[in-house]
Formats: structure tokens, sequence, C-alpha cells
């Protein structure tokens, strides 16, 4: 049903009219896995199948939470109901185009720039104190307890090569993260697709960050899962400045950091390594070692 407009029709229009947006132009996003909608020029509706409800409420709770606090713009929570049992949050649309739309035109230093500035914000959503989040779900040390578990059998779902599965135990026991670190709030899906770019004077800067419906509170590391596969893309350059302007020392990223960084994108909870190789292809390497040095380049 969720791929259904036609059916998802007069719930949009209900909700619409309920919020005074009943004459407004409604258009469907062509990404995403939830049913989102333009309405009109200033609005976004976003839709959460029943069993679903979970993800609507840390998306609501973080993105009031996040609100004014953050260098780059977050969309601001107008209504967060439910219609026939499904809910929804009603938000402000954030200006701009996404950074995927924009990336192949950018010049080496506007990705520099923008580099930099993904690091300061990132740094600046893992500073706040997540006191007021303690509730969210999951809990982060039992969360991972369970991806470890169930690391090989998901993949193996995805279609994962056996010579791949097999390392999989191996390579967690060496890198993955251990039980009782700091744990901060993170977005989990930092990508190309959910960031956007305005233009002014000075060229393109980074100016807004949407799509928290799979926030949780956990380690910091975890959320460089996503960014190096899915916004550097194996791009060292983009990756090692992103990095430098969060905080990490230089001698800091080496391939042990890519490592853990790997460690995460297993235990990730839309891990599929599958997709990631067409997203990022094999450059002959044949280990999980020799993939992290390749996903998360930073040299």
């Amino acid at each position: 049903m969720l791929a259904d407009d036609a059916a998802l029709a007069p719930g949009v229009a209900a909700i619409a009219e309920r919020h005074g947006l009943r004459d407004t132009t409604v258009h469907r996003y062509d990404s995403g896995s939830l049913p989102v909608y333009a309405l009109g020029e200033h609005h976004v509706l976003k839709l959460f199948p029943p069993h679903e409800a979970s993800f609507a409420e840390v998306e609501a709770r973080v993105l009031e939470f996040v609100a004014g606090r953050l260098p780059l713009r977050t969309p601001a929570v107008v209504a967060a109901d439910a219609m026939d049992g499904w809910p929804y949050i009603l938000m402000t649309q954030l200006p701009g185009r996404r950074l995927v739309d924009t990336w192949p035109t950018l010049a080496i230093d506007e990705r520099d720039r923008l580099a930099v500035a993904l690091g300061e914000s990132l740094a600046a959503m893992h500073a706040l104190d997540t006191a007021k989040l303690v509730t969210i779900e999951p809990r982060w040390d039992d969360f991972i307890a369970q991806q470890a578990k169930s690391a090989v059998e998901r993949q193996r779902k995805r279609g994962l090569a056996q010579m791949w599965l097999e390392q999989i135990p191996s390579f967690l026991e060496a890198w993955q993260t251990r039980p009782g670190g700091a744990c901060v709030l993170l977005h989990t899906e930092v990508m190309r697709e959910h960031l956007m770019v305005e233009y002014g004077a000075g060229g393109p800067r980074l100016s807004g960050l949407f799509d928290f419906e799979p926030a949780m509170v956990g380690d910091p590391a975890y959320e460089f899962a996503s960014v190096g596969l899915f916004v550097a893309c194996g791009d060292a350059r983009f990756l090692r400045r992103t990095l430098r302007a969060y905080g990490y020392a230089e001698a800091d990223i080496d391939p042990a950091l890519a490592c853990r960084f790997m460690a995460h994108a297993l235990l990730h909870r839309y891990s599929n390594l599958p997709w990631y190789l067409q997203r990022v292809p094999l450059q002959g390497e044949t280990t999980l070692e020799q993939l992290a040095q390749r996903w998360w380049a930073v040299k």
C-alpha cells in the first residue's frame, strides 16, 4: 500500500484539510522508503504505516529536540498526529537542493567546503546533551549485541557471497564497538540524499539535514558508516576533511579507524553489503579489511 498513491490520496487530502492546506498542490517525492509529499511550497507530509508508529515518534521527538540547535537547518514539526491509524508528521520544507542532485556540478574546492561544514555539523549534533532522549528505542548496548548475533544471517538474506559471509564473525570480534562507551545523538543515515545545499554569493553551502526517522543514541563512530558510504562514497579527500573538521586527530585517521567504521556498517540497522558493493564497487579487494580501506578511504 505504501506505493499505491491512489489508495493513500484520500488520507493525504484529509490531513491537508485538517491543517488548513486543502487547496495546496500535492506532490509525492520519488525517493525514500516511506510516502513523503510536498504540500505546496512550504510543507512536507510524511506518512508512517501503523506498524512503524515508533519511528514516527522518534522522528518527531528528535526534530523538536534539535530545532535551532545545529549549524544546519532541520525541518520544524508543524504537527505530529495520526489519521485512521496511520501516524504522520507535517513539517516545514527546507530550502535548497539535495546534495545528491548538485554533487556532479561541484568543483573540488566546493566539495572541500561542504566536507568541513558536514564535519562541524556532526560534531555539533554529537555534542548535544541527550538526557531527554534516553528513552528512545532501541537501547544501544542491546541493539549492538543483537545486530552482532544476526549479522551473518542478515547479510545472507541480502544475497551476500559466501566468501564475505565467512569473514564477518572474526571481523566483528576484532573491530566492533564494545558496550558501555560514550553515546551521542545519531542521525544514522547521513547521505547525499538527506543533505541540502543552497547557493549564494560565496557559492554552494551545506544548509540542511532531514530524515531523522531512524535516529538513535549510540556510539559516535556508527554515524560514519553512512557518511563514508553515502556521502564520501570512497572519496578519501572528502572523508578526511570531514573527519578532521569533526575533531579526529590526524594520527587517528588510519586503517584501524576505517575498520571500525566498517564494523558499524555491518552492525547498521539497514546494513546491506550487496547494495554497498554496487554503490562503491570492488577494485580487487578480497577481505573485509581491504574493503574497509576502499569504502572509508582516508589516503
